[in-house]
C-alpha cells in the first residue's frame, strides 16, 4: 500500500457519534487544497458493498462473516483505498480492520490468531496512518441509538456485546498506540469535533483556522 497519500480510519462502537464527524473533517481537508476520498467497511466498491449486506443482514457463522469481511477489505483496498492514496490523496474510512478485531474477535469471541492472519494475507503489515477512536460507554451509546432507525443484526445486539467491542478496540489501541487518537464521545459534538480538529493541528495536517 503505497503512503504518498494520507488514510485516516474512524472507529466505534454504533451509536459512538464517528460518522457524524467525518464529513467535518473531509471539508477541513479540502479547504487546504487536499483532495479527499470518503469511503466505509465494509463496503466501499460495489462488491464489497453486496457483501456488506450479507454481513449485516443475513446469519452466518463468525468464521463465514470474516471471510466475507476480508473479502470486502481486499477489493476495497485494491480498487479504491491503493489507488486514492497513490494519487496523494486523504482517505478517510469510515471503520476499517480495527472493527474487524473488535466486533468479529472480542465481540464475537471469534479466533483472534485467525484474523491476525487474514490481516496480514489481505493488508500485509499496512494500517491507517492515523486511527481516530471514538471511545464511549456502551450504556450511553444504546439510549443514543434506541428509536434511531430499524437496527441491522450488530446494531440490535445487547448493552453486553458492545462492551466486548469495546474492550476490543482498547486492546487494538494498547497494542498500536501510536496510531491511534482516542476521543472523548460523551462529550458534544462541538466539543469532540474541538477535540478531533486539535489533534490534526497538532500534526501539521490541517491549519488552526480549519476549525
Amino acid at each position: 500500500m503505497t503512503k504518498t497519500g494520507l488514510f485516516i480510519s474512524f472507529e466505534g462502537i454504533d451509536g459512538a457519534g464517528k460518522s457524524t464527524h467525518i464529513d467535518g473533517l473531509a471539508a477541513a481537508f479540502k479547504a487546504q487544497g487536499r483532495h479527499v476520498t470518503l469511503t466505509r467497511e465494509p463496503g466501499g466498491t460495489p462488491l464489497a458493498e453486496k457483501l456488506r449486506e450479507m454481513v449485516l443482514h443475513d446469519a452466518m457463522d463468525a468464521l463465514t462473516e470474516s471471510l466475507l469481511i476480508f473479502a470486502a477489505r481486499r477489493d476495497h483496498l485494491q480498487n479504491v483505498i491503493e489507488p486514492a492514496l497513490a494519487r496523494g490523496d486523504v482517505v478517510l474510512c469510515d471503520r476499517f480492520t480495527d472493527a474487524t478485531f473488535a466486533y468479529q474477535g472480542s465481540g464475537r469471541g471469534f479466533d483472534l490468531a485467525v484474523l491476525q492472519q487474514l490481516e496480514h494475507w489481505v493488508q500485509g503489515s499496512h494500517q491507517p496512518d492515523v486511527t481516530v477512536w471514538f471511545e464511549l460507554d456502551p450504556a450511553i451509546a444504546a439510549v443514543r441509538l434506541a428509536g434511531a432507525r430499524v437496527p441491522d443484526r450488530f446494531e440490535a445486539q445487547p448493552v453486553e456485546f458492545f462492551q466486548k467491542v469495546s474492550d476490543g478496540y482498547a486492546a487494538r489501541a494498547q497494542a498500536d498506540a501510536p496510531r491511534f487518537v482516542r476521543l472523548d464521545a460523551a462529550q458534544t459534538r462541538e466539543a469532540v469535533w474541538q477535540q478531533l480538529h486539535h489533534h490534526f493541528v497538532q500534526r501539521g495536517w490541517l491549519n488552526a483556522s480549519a476549525a
